[in-house]
């Protein structure tokens, strides 16, 4: 029958669609890199070519033939440095000596696990010895930079309520340079100030260009189930684009990859937090990507070169978030922080089904309640065109032995039969494709629904009820031991697995061979939805039972 052989093609396409997008994905391509992006890769100063003569008069810090220095090992090799506590009401950092660096970052109102007593999240997940981030050099890419021992003005900050606090850090470079870093830490916000004044102590002017650096590891486990799903890598906002790459496909490029233009803010995301630079002189700058160590990322922001004359300064403003990608929060600090929510291709339908989300939350004060409402909503938006939809496969059903006859009767005249088969339709006033019409315009919807569900950082350990306690984890009920592979039962998952074989069931289906097709696809969506955020699956269960008690009520009505 037409309109089922179409159904099964669209449901298939849904499943190929999902794991085609979440699981085999190619990277990015690389973009060409224009010369300063090539001079970046390369260890050279952007903004500068090297073929040129120096100016007359001014010493360039950068040499080639230097060797690489393992700042790495330096910062870690530092016993001296004392690491200075600040404490606001929404985050504790650790700021090192060595280097000036940032060692631990711990968000209060989010964990570690769903375990009420596990400790704030630190997204901070490097060790010295990997590299810390923010690092800041002048003149000399990261990469060859001395480190330095800064001294810093403080041993711990609280910034109380209402609160803005400054600590300062100096340090003596043998180069002559002397650097001040200043971080300002405000209540009440994720952002905060760095600014670095560089001081030519010497007699000669000196060129170079500023390096800020973030280091990063996966803000999640590797045996995190969601991992495998959920986005991970550099990200940056380069002339009003979004530019991001994963991980594992930096590792395979010796020379990471370098974005130049107006940069935004550069830095490193997956679906619930984001770690970013924001550079404050505005201009061209380039954001350079590497992946130095496994599983590691490396955000490097060079600005342009400038000239520091003897006894003169250079100062260099940023600021820096560590913190949650909450929509609503991102907007509201600006720097267009919010582009770094991407609902993908069906953005504009998950925007508005983000927020409905978020005021029925407001409202009912549970997001597995909320995420029911949502369902039940856009199912009674679609109730007219389903209604139509299940009763054209009704009449389909009624006529299916009409068009076995005529299928027979004209079997060796295609075109007569085509138009016999048009006149029954038009008699009993069918569409062949109209059961499958509302399933195909509701696959954006289901789309962004996903992306909603799967990266909404609200829903991160969010409870349902009973033993759903995170519903951006797959759903397990676990009873005294672990099951081979699976942990727990999903139950929630059996259930919308079940649903979906009564859906089948009830569904009219004339011919053996497409009736046992169709009662296998939930097979194939318990496997498929097995791993995915159980605030997901509860929306597919719930659709599927509004959509089994649609069917009941168009069956029973006589014709």
């Amino acid at each position: 029958m037409e309109n089922y052989r179409a159904l099964i093609a669209i449901v298939l396409s849904m499943a190929v669609l999902l794991i085609y997008q979440f699981l085999f994905m190619p990277p990015p391509p690389a973009p060409e890199q224009p010369d300063e992006a090539e001079h970046v890769a390369a260890g050279q100063q952007p903004g500068v070519d090297p073929a040129s003569p120096p100016d007359p008069g001014v010493s360039a810090l950068d040499d080639p033939l230097q060797e690489p220095v393992d700042v790495a090992t330096l910062l870690a090799s530092d016993d001296q440095a004392r690491e200075i506590r600040v404490e606001t009401d929404l985050y504790t950092a650790i700021i090192s000596e060595a280097g000036g660096t940032l060692k631990s970052f711990r968000v209060n109102e989010h964990r570690e696990t769903v375990d009420p007593d596990s400790p704030p999240k630190d997204l901070v997940r490097t060790e010295p010895e990997d590299g810390l981030p923010l690092l800041f050099s002048w003149g000399v890419e990261p990469a060859r930079a001395e480190m330095l021992h800064f001294q810093a003005d403080q041993d711990s900050m609280v910034v109380g309520q209402g609160q803005e606090r400054t600590l300062t850090m100096r340090a003596q470079s043998p180069l002559g340079l002397e650097f001040v870093r200043t971080y300002t830490f405000r209540d009440g916000d994720y952002l905060f100030d760095v600014s670095v004044e560089v001081r030519n102590r010497g007699e000669v002017p000196l060129q170079g260009a500023p390096y800020l650096t973030l280091a990063n590891r996966a803000f999640t486990d590797k045996d995190d189930p969601l991992d495998h799903f959920l986005y991970s890598g550099p990200v940056a906002l380069v002339d009003n684009e979004i530019e991001e790459v994963r991980v594992r496909d930096l590792a395979d490029e010796r020379d990471g990859r370098s974005y130049t233009g107006m940069v935004r803010w550069a830095g490193y995301h997956d679906s619930y937090f984001l770690s970013s630079i924001i550079p404050l002189e505005g201009g061209q700058a380039t954001a350079h990507f590497s992946s130095p160590r496994e599983d590691m990322a490396a955000t490097v922001l060079a600005s342009a070169v400038d000239v520091i004359p003897a006894g003169g300064v250079q100062r260099y403003d940023y600021q820096v978030y560590y913190g949650p990608k909450k929509l609503p929060l991102l907007k509201e600090l600006g720097h267009e922080l919010e582009r770094s929510v991407n609902f993908g291709w069906f953005d504009f339908l998950a925007r508005p089904a983000f927020y409905l989300l978020n005021f029925l939350h407001g409202i009912v004060g549970n997001f597995g309640v909320a995420i029911i409402l949502v369902t039940i909503l856009i199912k009674i938006a679609f109730w007219p065109l389903t209604h139509k939809g299940l009763k054209s496969m009704k009449v389909m059903q009624k006529i299916q032995p009409k068009m076995v006859k005529l299928r027979e009767k004209y079997k060796d005249d295609k075109q007569r039969q085509q138009q016999e088969m048009l006149k029954l339709y038009q008699t009993y006033k069918v569409n062949p494709l109209g059961g499958c019409l509302p399933m195909l315009l509701q696959i954006p919807v289901f789309f962004a629904l996903y992306k909603v569900l799967l990266q909404s950082i609200e829903l991160r350990h969010a409870p349902f009820m009973l033993w759903i306690n995170d519903l951006s984890a797959p759903d397990r009920l676990y009873i005294g031991f672990d099951l081979p592979f699976l942990g727990g039962i999903p139950v929630l998952t059996l259930l919308m697995a079940g649903s979906m074989f009564v859906q089948q069931k009830m569904t009219p289906i004339s011919d053996p061979m497409q009736a046992k097709i169709m009662l296998f696809l939930p097979v194939v969506f318990f496997f498929l939805f097995l791993n995915f955020a159980s605030g997901l699956v509860l929306y597919w269960f719930i659709n599927n039972v509004l959509t089994i008690s649609q069917q009941y009520m168009i069956y029973r009505q006589k014709d």
